[in-house]
């Protein structure tokens, strides 16, 4: 298969799962798994929909996904990694910054990663070695190298306690990044950074399917992604910097240790 078919596989499946949130926005009951991590009909629903679509075509690849999804195909180095709803807190509170995040991995490698924002309809998409584009158009990072210039955003654990390093972390980026926030929503924060709109956003409690797609577009619109540590990022470990410039991924690193 090729690059563009994966893309416009997955581009046509994130747009039905988009439809399938917003249809559901106010309509759902909710369940707690745990402390606030919320989980609806609509996250299983958003996801059904992108697993029927993908597997319609590609019916022997093995899916990951958040909502308990762990199917082997018998094509088992090529995987569709998804996210149905990343910022499920988010949707629930009516607060518009949560996306469907659908990636592909083959051999170790993720080709293609599409982030769709249901409620502004903006489709990033990006392909291995093609570069990155919202909505056909190509992005580029910020280019951004100075801390007390960059806009940041962290990813922090659930209910963490003051003593967390995570928290640390953000007091730390507080005092030398010019702005910082916390958002909700993994997947948007990396296109967003993709897109030049932010310039670092840094985790340590994510998943896979959180960060796969973003990875892959900060990566093809010029920004680095490391560990927390600097070195290459394993994305089944929870460890998560990306930035829009070299530079200030490594002053990032220091500042952290």
């Amino acid at each position: 298969m090729s690059h563009k078919e994966w893309l416009t596989a997955a581009i046509d499946a994130a747009a039905l799962a988009g439809n399938v949130l917003l249809n559901w926005q106010g309509k759902f009951s909710v369940r707690e798994k745990s402390r606030a991590n919320l989980v609806t009909e609509a996250d299983e629903a958003s996801q059904t929909a992108i697993v029927n679509r993908l597997r319609s075509q590609f019916p022997d690849y093995s899916f990951l996904g958040e909502e308990n999804l762990n199917e082997r195909g018998t094509t088992e180095d090529t995987v569709w990694i998804i996210d149905p709803l990343d910022g499920t807190s988010n949707y629930v509170h009516g607060f518009p910054y949560f996306a469907v995040s659908i990636a592909l991995m083959h051999k170790g490698q993720i080709e293609v990663g599409v982030i769709l924002d249901p409620n502004r309809n903006d489709v990033f998409a990006a392909s291995r070695g093609d570069g990155a584009t919202l909505n056909g158009i190509p992005l580029r990072t910020s280019g951004e190298t100075r801390m007390e210039k960059a806009f940041g955003i962290a990813s922090l654990p659930i209910a963490a306690n003051p003593e967390n390093p995570a928290i640390n972390r953000f007091l730390k980026a507080m005092q030398s990044l010019q702005t910082v926030q916390r958002t909700g929503s993994a997947a948007l924060n990396l296109a967003y950074l993709a897109a030049g709109r932010i310039d670092a956003f840094w985790s340590s409690s994510l998943n896979v399917w959180d960060i796969a797609a973003g990875v892959l577009l900060v990566t093809e619109s010029g920004g680095t992604v490391s560990d927390l540590d600097g070195n290459h990022p394993d994305l089944f470990k929870p460890s998560l910097l990306a930035a829009s410039s070299m530079e200030l991924q490594k002053s990032l690193t220091i500042l952290f240790k």
